[in-house]
């Protein structure tokens, strides 16, 4: 059992945040452990052929993230500066660890290193490099797929918690956020397998991190570079990866066509064009065509969110569906 005592001024600084990187070390878990996380199955299926068909050497990437879990290196996930930082912000995060701390957590760990670690224990400014250049391979063919519908979740998650706390203040959010963290009035209490004792957070504060990965466990980051961090498992994530049964209505399909009244049905939350390509089997570029045409017909709408546009159904696409599903055309 770990225990983190906490001043005011860390109560005062809790926050929020999402990490690409994270999902990224936490992924990795999963391809390493499928046995251990049903959850995420209809994910591994889909990314274990796609991985192989890649060409990126992820050798110093998954020797990095130990099964069973006893220590992840800090560096390999800093908790994050802002709310929502892109993946590139992350690695230069990552790239900016100095190299006596990236030396010292390897050395944390406590287990043989390999061949890729003893190179990075070496010389940490060059592989820290080549560690972000894999990682940015692994996150296009793993992650990025999915993300605009993982970061729909957690923000979804985001705001539920937010409610707890204006509900019922700082004990319903720390709580509420999962079974095995609890609250009491000396301290945050978290239930951790190879991790004990008592930590201090010193005012650094705590930043709360929802996971799609991260299920059925919780993760402490405490390295004084960073704020403290938990890792806590997002709400929702089975709905994730679940095969959705989506009918598109026949009066639609008849008027526009049964490509375009997929694509809308597909629609329940902003989603990209790659990520509509691959639930609907379409090409992107034919994907990409359709979602133009219901955008100029203004049934779609799109915003741009860092690097990824993403479209929504649009209130006359939202009638035209309930319309279409009630049969009264």
């Amino acid at each position: 059992m770990l225990k983190m005592t906490m001043s005011a001024s860390d109560l005062a600084r809790i926050r929020f945040a999402f990490s690409p990187l994270w999902e990224v070390a936490a992924s990795v878990r999963v391809l390493k452990e499928p046995a251990r996380h049903p959850l995420h199955q209809s994910w591994l299926a889909e990314v274990g052929p796609r991985l192989q068909r890649g060409t990126a050497d992820f050798s110093l990437l998954f020797d990095l993230v130990p099964t069973p879990t006893k220590y992840l290196p800090g560096f390999l996930a800093p908790t994050p500066s802002t709310q929502r930082p892109t993946l590139a912000a992350e690695l230069e995060d990552l790239r900016a660890v100095p190299s006596d701390s990236v030396r010292a957590m390897i050395e944390d760990a406590g287990r043989p290193a390999s061949g890729p670690v003893r190179r990075l224990h070496a010389d940490p400014d060059r592989e820290l490099h080549r560690l972000a250049q894999a990682i940015e391979s692994y996150w296009q063919l793993a992650i990025e797929p999915w993300w605009p519908s993982m970061l729909d979740l957690l923000e979804q998650d985001a705001r539920h918690r937010g409610a707890l706390l204006v509900e019922g203040g700082t004990d319903r959010l720390l709580n509420g956020l999962s079974p095995k963290v609890r609250w009491r009035d000396d301290g945050l209490r978290v239930a951790h397998r190879y991790l004990s004792g008592t930590r201090a957070l010193d005012g650094r504060g705590l930043v709360l991190v929802p996971s799609t990965f991260v299920w059925p466990t919780v993760f402490s980051k405490l390295e004084p570079l960073w704020p403290a961090a938990l890792r806590c498992p997002s709400r929702g994530v089975a709905a994730l990866w679940a095969p959705e049964q989506r009918t598109v209505p026949d009066a639609l399909a008849a008027v526009i066509g049964k490509s375009r009244a997929l694509l809308l049905t597909e629609l329940p939350s902003p989603r990209s064009t790659t990520e509509l390509s691959r639930r609907t089997r379409m090409s992107a570029g034919n994907a990409s065509q359709h979602l133009i045409a219901l955008r100029e017909a203004g049934l779609v709408s799109v915003r741009r969110e860092g690097r990824y546009v993403l479209y929504s159904r649009t209130a006359l696409a939202e009638a035209l569906l309930a319309s279409a599903t009630d049969h009264r055309w």
